[in-house]
């Protein structure tokens, strides 16, 4: 098994297009076309893991939170960054971040918290935008049909519920072939025109490479004029959060007990309590503060995030409850729903779970 093979497939599940552009996911430390021979799964690739790595005879780190987040300059033992990344390249350890790709899945980060809550009518709290292209080229009239299906093939044309979607329009196409040009129709030295449609088909952000390969295999001409524009379109289920129903309204008190136990945390910081029944809530693992907003415009009666700070206990205006539960703890069942993504899909692989506990945050 290769690096390549089994990144590959998490990209499928989790596209790195999607990511956050602040964000830096993807395969950090390593070669695509290294062999491995088997693989840790964790929240954080800390110094810790890579020595649990080592022990284990793991030559790649598969992670929630990206070791590398800003630029290195240097690669030394002053920081915990430095010497993970120098242990990692010294002993041939891979290391592949998920982060905020896997964010804005709705089987992603919060499945496992909206799974132990019962939640149903799950859909994504705050939907993407940016995560649709349009593609516009022009196509000879003949091989308009052939065109077409090779784009759709590689994922183009797909938008909601419907597939193949496309529109065009005829027209006219000159061009003046030059010394050098292999003319798929026309003579050198004399303008040509040509009937052509003008083609414009949507396509997933993530499939724009398949998609632009496709085009230039099937299209006749030697040079194919396109463009790429995004779109504002969101798709359903892709974006921050989750919001869902549970299987029966309880009181705020009763909420927080039960979700106490469920995270398995000895405190959570919230805002006052409303005195109002909680049956629709809003989820989302990490810093989600600038969530509150979608949360109360899709009428949850609570948020539970994390890393909100003093002013934005406010932000609820006495129509929310909003949770603080810890970055963590808000995340923790990540590093079990990519095992059992992993697993299933690598069947007669060895993928092990960390055992090391990577939450810097303690409670006294």
């Amino acid at each position: 098994m290769t690096v390549r093979e089994i990144t590959s497939c998490l990209d499928e599940w989790a596209p790195i297009a999607y990511a956050e552009d602040f964000d830096n996911v993807g395969l950090l430390v390593g070669d695509y076309d290294q062999k491995i021979e088997r693989a840790l799964v964790t929240h954080d690739a800390i110094e810790s893991v890579i020595d649990e790595a080592i022990k284990e005879k793991c030559n790649l780190i598969i992670c929630f939170h990206p070791i590398i987040f800003k630029g290195l300059k240097r690669i030394t033992n002053d920081t915990y960054v430095e010497r993970t990344v120098a242990k990692a390249i010294k002993n041939d350890i891979a290391i592949y971040a998920i982060h905020t790709a896997l964010d804005v899945q709705l089987h992603g980060v919060n499945k496992g918290l909206a799974d132990a809550l019962k939640l149903t009518k799950r859909k994504v709290l705050a939907p993407s935008k940016g995560s649709f292209l349009k593609l516009n080229t022009y196509v000879p009239h003949a091989q308009l049909s052939n065109v077409q299906a090779a784009l759709f093939a590689a994922g183009a044309g797909a938008l909601g519920n419907y597939a193949e979607c496309s529109f065009y329009s005829e027209g006219m196409g000159s061009f003046l072939p030059l010394e050098g040009s292999n003319a798929f129709v026309g003579e050198k030295g004399k303008r040509h025109e040509e009937a052509e449609a003008q083609l414009q088909i949507v396509l997933p952000k993530h499939c724009k490479n398949k998609v632009i390969d496709a085009l230039q295999q099937a299209h006749p001409y030697e040079t194919v004029a396109y463009e790429l524009t995004a779109l504002e379109n969101v798709r359903s289920n892709l974006g921050m959060g989750c919001i869902g129903q549970l299987t029966k309204p309880i009181t705020e008190e009763e909420f927080l007990q039960d979700l106490k136990a469920i995270l398995g945390t000895p405190m959570l910081r919230h805002s006052a309590l409303l005195g109002k029944k909680i049956d629709r809530v809003a989820l989302l693992g990490g810093s989600g503060s600038f969530a509150i907003d979608a949360a109360k415009g899709q009428n949850a009666n609570v948020l539970i995030t994390a890393d909100l700070k003093y002013h934005d206990f406010y932000k609820g205006e006495n129509r929310i409850l909003l949770i603080d539960a810890g970055h963590y703890e808000s995340e923790q069942f990540t590093k079990k729903t990519i095992m059992k993504f992993l697993s299933e899909n690598f069947p007669n692989f060895a993928f092990i779970s960390s055992k090391t506990d990577t939450n810097p945050v303690h409670y006294f």
